[in-house]
């Protein structure tokens, strides 16, 4: 079998899991010891926990949301409009659309998005362990008094909703709070930038973006296929429930495995030409999001707030460009989950 299909079928059979059968001796590489600090308990009932979730990304709920996501992008673009160029589109628009919009879904007071996002950021983080764990400290802190807030007088917001639950406990509640706010900030903020990064340094793809912007939704696809997350990070951290081989590899009970979704995305046998760009490209297959019962529950949400951003960016300023050469752009290398440093852009 290629990667691409090793890695489908061992996300689909059940041979691993996130979390160790025997988490004493569980081994872990920085990404794996962050998700574990994140998701704790969570991941041992990840079924009945994925089923809650759901509803709260439904087709339905997003198209709620997408006015609120669409009117804030237009007012963090009309401030980049009046900038002194070139402009540094990560700080002033990826950084900050993510951030409102989770506070806006989640019932976040706007006034603390700066404090959790801080957080997050120092989360994130793989080069210092004791900030990593600080930052997760104070965001489950906060989600905490979050919820106890949501508990008292809840509102029309997806955690007042969660909290809601029957049989569902404020431990629950607040991890699960605090995994919608680390998944939906630095994962997006992050994708935003390579998207838009990917579509400029291809200046024929942007091109035909501006004569069929019926093309926007595959260019998200395919942008997200072509993403490099922290490339230091080797892929997925997952644990191996029972022993089993691959490509004579012998794999055994409790090994830490990653899977490379980033390999199994540049597949030849699955993508022809997987290191060219091709927004026309049908994407069936991509891993960008993960696959199976593991698909990210927050796919919807990410691509909607791509859709919006790369739409009115292709609309408002069509001739956008680089201001700096593709060799300069720089990648985040001290964080999970990747993204540029900076996108320096002109128009």
């Amino acid at each position: 079998m290629t990667g691409h299909a090793w890695v489908t079928q061992l996300l689909d059979d059940g041979r691993l899991s996130r979390s160790n059968p025997d988490p004493q001796a569980a081994a872990k590489d920085g990404g794996s010891a962050i998700l574990a600090g994140l998701l704790g308990d969570l991941a041992t009932d990840h079924g009945r926990l994925r089923a809650l979730l759901d509803p709260h990304f439904s087709p339905d709920r997003m198209l709620a949301l997408r006015p609120y996501v669409e009117e804030v992008t237009g007012r963090l673009l009309d401030q980049v409009a009046v900038q002194e160029q070139p402009v540094d589109l990560r700080e002033a628009l990826a950084l900050s659309l993510p951030l409102l919009v989770m506070c806006e879904w989640l019932g976040v007071p706007q006034e603390d998005k700066d404090r959790f996002g801080g957080w997050i950021q120092d989360a994130a983080g793989v080069g210092d362990p004791v900030r990593s764990k600080q930052g997760l400290g104070e965001l489950f802190a906060y989600c905490g008094r979050l919820v106890a807030d949501k508990r008292r007088d809840p509102g029309d917001d997806a955690v007042s909703r969660i909290c809601a639950t029957e049989g569902i406990s404020d431990d629950e509640v607040i991890g699960l709070t605090a995994f919608l706010l680390f998944g939906g900030y630095e994962t997006t903020v992050a994708r935003i930038g390579t998207c838009v990064s990917l579509l400029l340094a291809n200046p024929e793809q942007w091109q035909a973006l501006l004569r069929d912007p019926g093309l926007v939704p595959g260019a998200i696809e395919e942008t997200l296929r072509m993403s490099m997350p922290n490339p230091h990070n080797g892929g997925m951290p997952r644990y191996a429930l029972t022993d089993f081989e691959i490509d004579g590899v012998a794999i055994r009970t409790g090994d830490f495995v990653l899977l490379n979704t980033i390999a199994a995305n540049h597949d030849e046998a699955v993508f022809d030409r997987p290191d060219r760009i091709d927004i026309t490209r049908d994407t069936t297959g991509s891993l960008a999001f993960g696959h199976g019962a593991y698909h990210c529950v927050g796919a919807t949400l990410a691509r909607m707030q791509l859709q919006v951003v790369l739409t009115q960016l292709v609309a408002r300023f069509p001739t956008m460009r680089l201001a700096v050469g593709v060799d300069e752009l720089r990648l985040r290398l001290t964080t999970l989950i990747g993204g540029l440093v900076r996108l320096p852009v002109t128009w």
